[in-house]
């Protein structure tokens, strides 16, 4: 039986960006917005309520957080460490699934914040184990061997492969978040609760450690506005409804996780708490030891980092 020693999950993007390039990377993002519907989004009213000063002391905490979780994969020294992201657009195109595995041998991650490709080894063996056996328990996802080169694009991916640096082999685990529809939260956290059921009943002794890689709540330039329809836009926060699923997870409530709806997440701008409802149903409703949460308007995210030890 593989033992999962941990699992982690944090905000990419501007979670792992110098507070001090915000507002150029903001600048970015509001001209991909204009670029694609016509009009910038207008600038938000709380970005005048938060200095750079006030915003860099915050966002410390965060960086604090990040740094106990790449101290804790050094010290946990697992076998292998299983990244569960999105994919938005970059490695899944013409074809998008709603769950997938790599199951390669290896990967060149390009992290777009960094512009650095780096080579990593995969664990192909336990992907091609996680794929017979979750398709044995009914889960209908799709397999890929290689990418183009061997590029893996998927910035939720690769950015936490760069905040990383695993020595261990890499498992890739894909869930389709921006591109609508997609998978119902209970139909995520269940996919969570059939990656534990495959690793229960591995051979051997292998040691995991479990990343989710994406949210909180934020309203990007990429975000499914047409299928949205609502009043927020480009740098909105739900910070309500980000402390309320907080606390359920602070709780290990995975019934209230599994009674949100597709349509509360799109609502509040947390597609991609779909990889952090994977890792839960993984997790089982372990508590957190440690949850922090900060939203960030100069940012344009609410930011989390979380991490459980199993």
């Amino acid at each position: 039986m593989a033992e999962v020693l941990a699992g982690m999950a944090s905000s990419h993007a501007y979670a792992l960006v110098d507070p001090h390039n915000w507002e150029t990377r903001r600048e970015l993002s509001r001209e991909r917005f204009a670029a694609k519907y016509g009009t910038p989004p207008p600038q938000h009213p709380k970005l005048a309520d938060e200095s750079p000063e006030e915003s860099n002391e915050r966002f410390q905490k965060l960086g604090v957080a990040f740094q106990q979780l790449r101290d804790q994969l050094v010290q946990l020294a697992p076998d292998t460490l299983i990244i569960i992201g999105d994919d938005q657009e970059e490695n899944y195109t013409d074809t998008v699934p709603q769950f997938s595995l790599y199951t390669g041998e290896h990967i060149r991650a390009y992290d777009p914040e960094s512009k650095e490709t780096t080579a990593y080894r995969c664990n192909a063996g336990l992907a091609k184990a996680l794929h017979g056996s979750l398709v044995d328990q009914g889960f209908d996802l799709t397999s890929s061997s290689a990418f183009p080169d061997d590029l893996l694009i998927s910035h939720a991916h690769a950015q936490i492969l760069t905040l990383l640096r695993p020595d261990a082999p890499v498992v890739l685990v894909f869930v389709n978040a921006i591109n609508l529809p997609a998978a119902t939260p209970s139909r995520c956290y269940e996919f969570g609760e059939g990656i534990r059921r495959c690793l229960d009943e591995l051979p051997g002794s292998e040691r995991l450690v479990l990343y989710a890689s994406g949210g909180l709540s934020h309203f990007s330039a990429g975000y499914p506005y047409r299928e949205y329809g609502g009043p927020l836009t480009m740098g909105d926060i739900s910070e309500d409804f980000d402390r309320r699923v907080l606390s359920w997870i602070e709780a290990g409530d995975a019934d209230a996780l599994k009674s949100l709806s597709s349509k509360d997440l799109l609502d509040n701008g947390e597609v991609e708490f779909r990889q952090w409802l994977v890792l839960l149903g993984a997790l089982r409703g372990t508590e957190p030891e440690s949850l922090v949460y900060e939203p960030m308007y100069r940012g344009l995210m609410g930011m989390g980092v979380g991490f459980w030890r199993s």
